[in-house]
């Protein structure tokens, strides 16, 4: 035993001087100054020193590694102090991630304090230093080179570089690597963030990779963390927004539906087409085939009514009446008798019927003394129980209601591109024309003159100050101003701030501008400036919603600069939103619209007036299109009247009221056959849910019904009494002044038009060999319009509703052209959720420990997807803001020890202690009652340069807190969708967003709870109806023409095929509408919508007086009696409703307004059009063919009632 004590005291003397080599410094304490506040650590080459028990927090604090035996360390307490201070830069952006953090720590910690430094650091650069205090002269570390395991650097790299920075939406380290993310790597971010001149380092370390000892060195290789692995037993792995390890496959949208196709072919092309070709081989198949037979027998359509030939056109028209004939002629005698009575009554009594006429007209007027105008567009086009309304209700009432917005968009067209070349190093930057400093200034200049706006209202000035957004108020009222200048604290001296020497700038506001557009919501901005970028409202301004044409994420190429003024909305105060109306100075022409109304038609102010008595208000859409409506059934019915009259001859011992009423008993049953088909037409379309069309139906109806009780009353009294001055030969207008005598009297006459429908155009229309082309050519344009049917867009674009020449076409233009974000949008959780349990939490939260199908994570997984999904930005996310402003490691979650209250992280007092322990207790989540001790807290601090994560600015509004701070209501979760252009853009960004908050409402487990998630975005309200315009436009075309087919039976007589040709007639019309619409670029709307119902009234209005002609003709063949109703019906149809028309569209064509050029004129061209060759071309053809057969009763009753008089040989004409 004694012969190996001298050996193991040779061995221990051998490995003593390995010991002291490990364990030695190369630094300990602080000493000169370096930069500003900054200072330099002492040269120190002795051992470690044991370290201050006021420094133990500290240790335990940010390196508890170190903290063993008796904390012997290379560190004294101030330089503890210090790391702190440099650690809050990256604690605020990497702490979301542990290992990433740890790993951060490790390599400062070892750097600062580990009592082996000699081991990897070497100085190479000193210089002496005199102690102020002591006089002792010191030595300072100039520089020094840090050997850094290349394992250790890649790992904590690794760990680090998918770590999210939530408020500027980009990765963590292109805020602390000098450059953007994409291009960090390992050793350049090392060396920025050790390199002095980001503003942070006080003197310069150089950092050396390698895993392997070199010159005599042995890197710093500790033990790292995976992004995936828990640092301690408390915390657990980074989040799947942070770490790509921890989530599962990333998510990919599903293909596109491939398009439906044949033979390489649009597949609606080619099935129309081969179904055209089809019809076209079997219809002049069979029309040869008959041809051949009539050809060989020698007859033709011509052929007399009792022939017995087969095929004959009118083999169904012998025989005896059917048993529904009987009830038709009942029918049709009681109106015709009802009418004539009525019309003998109007001559007879004009007086009477005129005055009770304006009495009526005058009451129902009256009621325009109400008239209420419905100009706000969510009340136009959203109904009050849809969806999107109750959830903006619900939006408003627990968050207020979106925000105003006033916005410039500037460029320098005549400023050219400038290059900022970075001192001493660093690759040039271009920047753009807007981002030149005189530029800066002049727009300053602008905004400043803006902010100083005044207006008056109710005898006060009103400021952008007393109605702007500042969401710091009482303690901050300045206005929130997103504008790039903001950076620059809309200040001209900040924004000329720059530092340097008489040869070179080291630092201006390209330097500023360059970090600000990385970290938006840093309170310093680590260069030589030390300025903050956060905006003097208390919040970040992002820069791509303040800068506008740049090309990926290289915001100094802006061609634009994007400013806005966010104006405060008001839920039910009108006197707070006026105000800010005055401010705005917005105009309303409503009066000038109502005014035009007034002299258009009696009816239509009726109708206006009996529904302003009822409450019920009218749109701008009523103002628009009911008179022309009005207009084109009154018209018509007026031509029918009164040429029907001209054409009639008074028969002997007939008295004018006699023959007046003998003529509207045979006119007025096809005036009320259409008048109140419409009626009713427009009057069940007021079932819709869409507000625009059920106001619009509602008027429309009542309208033209009113307009036919005038025109069977008012109107045939002045028909009767104008009658009466030609008969006594009294001028027109002059009245009483009597023309000479010419012994002519009134006499029965043609009008040129009528002659040419019945000699020239009826027949030449009706000849054999015509109909067959007319029916392949109506067929082919049906044909082609199916198969665009499904291709018509939906949607309104907004451009359409400015005129031509208006400013604001241009700033729509601008929006698209240069803004990088699209609308906000926020996911709304409703109250009822549990927020203060683990559970609830992470079914909520996307930072650590937080389920990786939470809210948060979901729909920061959507915004990876932003192509499919139009989420353009993960969200801001009060709840994962909040952990990190609570936790331990912070400065920002402070308390006064004596009263508990808040205490402000700027607040330099003794008495104000962390709000949680460094235990493991207190670095997890706060549950239960500290989560909402803490949380209003958090809710009511302010952003300052110790703690950029108060909540203030950022989440007043998102959070509702329960009565005495029980509990937590509705919050929301904002983010923001892709630059959205067109209709479809919109329509898509909705229906992706309802999806997306259904998928989470689902993974939440809380489907069939008292509360979801659902989405809200402003511009929801307006986009909605386009989820269920095709339902809608399907529903309120197919009930207006299922009245039509209704009415038409039953006042045709029980004719149920004669309602079946006429409705089958009209809805031809209606499919090529979409033709057309297709054709010329229409989309589909609640304008087009309405437009489309009213050409379902304008169709009847063509096709039922030829129809109902057709069915009382008595002549013998379906070609006669279609030329028989063509002739008689077809000149009045068209004078009356095409070429009284064809005025006043064309002036529409004229209009500056692109909604009236496209919406009216375009579709009112469209309608008339195709009306009227369906109604005078089409349909005369189509009862030619397969018309009804005569009705024998009818044909009968009208024979027994001419017997004898002088209409007998008319019948036959």
């Amino acid at each position: 035993m004694g012969a190996r004590s001298p050996a193991l005291g040779l061995l221990l003397l051998l490995l003593c001087p390995a010991q002291v080599f490990s364990q030695s410094c190369v630094w300990y304490g602080e000493c000169g100054i370096a930069s500003g506040d900054k200072r330099y650590n002492c040269k120190y080459s002795g051992p470690p020193k044991p370290l201050p028990k006021d420094g133990y927090d500290l240790l335990q604090e940010h390196c508890p590694g170190f903290f063993f035996d008796n904390v012997s360390l290379c560190c004294d307490v101030q330089q503890l102090r210090t790391l702190k201070d440099n650690l809050q830069l990256p604690l605020q952006f990497l702490s979301r991630c542990p290992s990433c953090f740890y790993n951060l720590l490790t390599l400062f910690c070892e750097l600062t304090c580990s009592p082996r430094q000699s081991q990897f650091l070497n100085v190479t650069a000193t210089e002496d230093y005199v102690d102020p205090v002591t006089n002792q002269t010191r030595t300072n570390v100039k520089e020094l080179q840090y050997y850094v395991g290349q394992s250790f650097a890649n790992a904590m790299y690794n760990a680090c570089r998918d770590v999210e920075a939530p408020l500027s939406n980009d990765k963590a380290l292109g805020l602390l690597c000098g450059k953007d993310a994409a291009a960090c790597n390992a050793t350049n971010w090392i060396e920025y963030m050790f390199n002095k001149d980001n503003g942070q380092a006080p003197f310069t370390i150089t950092p050396i990779f390698s895993d392997l000892p070199i010159h005599g060195m042995e890197p710093m290789n500790n033990a790292t963390k995976g992004c995936d692995e828990s640092v301690d037993e408390v915390t657990g792995p980074c989040s799947c927004q942070d770490c790509s390890a921890t989530c599962g496959p990333k998510p990919q949208p599903p293909p596109p539906p491939p398009p439906w196709r044949l033979f390489g072919l649009d597949a609606m092309y080619v099935i129309m087409w081969l179904t055209y070709m089809a019809f076209l081989l079997v219809f002049f198949g069979a029309f040869f085939a008959v041809w051949c037979y009539r050809k060989r027998y020698f007859v033709s359509e011509y052929t007399p009514i009792d022939s017995n030939i087969a095929f004959s056109v009118n083999a169904s028209d012998k025989g005896e009446a059917s048993c529904c004939d009987p009830v038709g002629a009942a029918f049709e005698g009681c109106l015709r008798r009802l009418f004539m009575q009525w019309g003998s009554f109007c001559i007879r009594n004009p007086g009477c019927v005129i005055f009770c006429s304006l009495v009526f007209i005058a009451a129902c007027s009256s009621g325009l003394v109400f008239v209420r105008v419905t100009t706000n567009p969510v009340d136009l086009w959203s109904a009050p129980a849809s969806q999107a309304r109750l959830e903006k209700e619900y939006f408003d009432q627990h968050f207020g209601p979106f925000f105003r917005t006033e916005q410039l968009i500037i460029r320098a067209p005549l400023t050219k591109k400038h290059t900022y070349e970075p001192y001493p190093s660093g690759a040039d930057v271009p920047f753009g024309p807007p981002l030149d400093i005189e530029i800066l200034h002049q727009v300053l200049d602008l905004q400043t003159a803006i902010e100083n706006i005044t207006a008056s209202y109710n005898n006060e000035t009103v400021t952008l100050q007393d109605i702007c957004l500042a969401p710091l108020s009482p303690y901050n009222k300045n206005c929130t101003i997103m504008s790039v200048l903001n950076y620059f604290q809309n200040s001209h001296s900040v924004l000329d701030h720059k530092i340097g020497d008489d040869f070179f700038v080291y630092a201006d506001y390209h330097t500023h501008f360059l970090y600000c557009v990385r970290a938006p919501a840093s309170l310093n901005d680590t260069s030589l400036l030390h300025d903050p970028c956060l905006g003097t409202f208390g919040g970040p301004v992002f820069p791509w919603l303040v800068l506008g044409g740049y090309d990926d994420q290289n915001y100094n190429n802006a061609t634009a600069l994007v400013i806005t003024f966010p104006v405060s909305n008001y839920y039910n105060d009108t006197e707070k939103l006026q105000r800010a109306q005055a401010w705005e100075k917005v105009d309303s022409k409503v009066s000038l619209g109502i005014a035009g109304i007034l002299i258009v038609l009696s009816s239509v102010t009726c109708s206006l007036g009996i529904f302003s008595y009822v409450g019920i208000p009218l749109t701008l859409i009523v103002i628009e299109v009911i008179p022309f409506l009005v207009l084109a059934v009154g018209v018509d019915n007026i031509f029918i009247l009164v040429q029907t009259y001209q054409r009639d001859e008074r028969l002997q011992g007939e008295t004018l009221d006699q023959q007046l009423g003998r003529v509207l008993g045979e006119v007025a049953p096809s005036m009320f056959l259409s008048s109140f088909s419409e009626t009713v037409a427009f009057f069940l379309g007021a079932l819709s849910m869409m507000p625009a069309v059920h106001t619009f139906s509602l008027f429309a109806g009542l309208a033209v019904f009113i307009d036919f009780l005038l025109q069977i009353t008012c109107f045939v009294s002045l028909l009767g009494l104008d009658i009466k001055r030609q008969e006594k030969n009294r001028l027109d207008i002059l009245c009483c002044v009597r023309g000479a005598e010419d012994g002519t009297g009134v006499q029965a006459s043609e009008s040129c038009l009528f002659r040419f429908f019945k000699h020239s155009y009826s027949p030449l229309l009706l000849k054999e060999w015509m109909r067959p082309i007319v029916i392949a050519v109506f067929v082919g344009v049906l044909s082609f319009s199916i198969a665009v049917l499904n291709k018509v867009e939906i949607g309104l674009d907004q451009h359409l509703s400015m005129p031509d020449d208006s400013y604001v076409v241009d700033y729509l233009k601008s929006l698209s052209q240069y803004l990088h974000a699209g609308p906000p949008v926020y996911f709304v959780l409703e109250e009822g959720h549990d927020y203060t349990s683990p559970k609830g939490q992470n079914m909520v939260c996307g930072g650590v420990g937080c389920n990786n199908d939470s809210l948060v994570q979901q729909i920061f997984n959507a915004a990876q997807l932003d192509n499919y999904t139009r989420i353009g930005f993960a969200p801001s996310s009060w709840i994962d803001d909040y952990f990190d402003w609570v936790r331990p490691l912070s400065t920002c979650c402070r308390v006064y020890n004596t009263s508990g209250q808040f205490c402000n992280a700027s607040v330099v007092d003794p008495d104000c202690i962390r709000c949680r322990p460094l235990t493991p207790e207190g670095k997890q989540r706060p549950q239960g009652g500290d989560f909402m001790r803490f949380l209003p807290m958090f809710l009511s601090d302010n952003p300052n340069p110790k703690c950029g994560k108060g909540g203030h600015a950022a989440y007043s509004s998102a959070v509702n807190i329960l009565g005495n701070d029980t509990g937590v209501g509705a919050t929301y979760f904002m983010t923001y969708h892709t630059v959205l252009q067109t209709p479809a853009d919109f329509i898509d960004a909705m229906k992706k967003a309802r999806l997306i908050a259904s998928n989470i409402t689902e993974t939440m487990g809380i489907n069939g709870s008292s509360y979801r998630v659902f989405p809200y975005s402003v511009f929801y309200v307006f986009y909605e109806q386009y989820l269920t315009i095709i339902d809608d436009t399907i529903f309120n075309l197919g009930v207006s023409l299922g009245a039509v087919f209704l009415v038409a039976t039953v006042l045709l007589g029980c004719e149920l095929w004669s309602a079946v040709i006429m409705c089958a007639t009209i809805a031809m019309v209606l499919v090529n509408m979409f033709g057309v619409m297709w054709l010329w670029g229409i989309n589909l709307n609640a304008v087009s919508l309405v437009n489309l119902v009213m050409s379902c009234g304008i169709s009847v209005e063509f096709c039922s007086h030829i129809t109902r002609a057709f069915t009382v003709s008595t002549k013998g063949s379906r070609v006669a009696r279609a030329e028989e109703a063509l002739a008689h019906m077809g000149s009045s149809v068209f004078s009356g409703i095409t070429l009284t028309k064809f005025g006043g569209i064309m002036v529409l064509a004229f209009a500056k307004s692109q909604i009236f050029q496209i919406f009216y004129f375009r579709m009112y061209l469209a309608m008339v059009l195709l009306g009227a060759t369906h109604g005078l071309v089409f349909l005369p053809v189509l009862l030619s063919y397969i018309g009804p057969s005569i009705n024998k009763a009818k044909s009968r009753a009208t024979e027994d009632r001419y017997r004898g008089t002088e209409r007998e040989r008319l019948l036959n004409f």
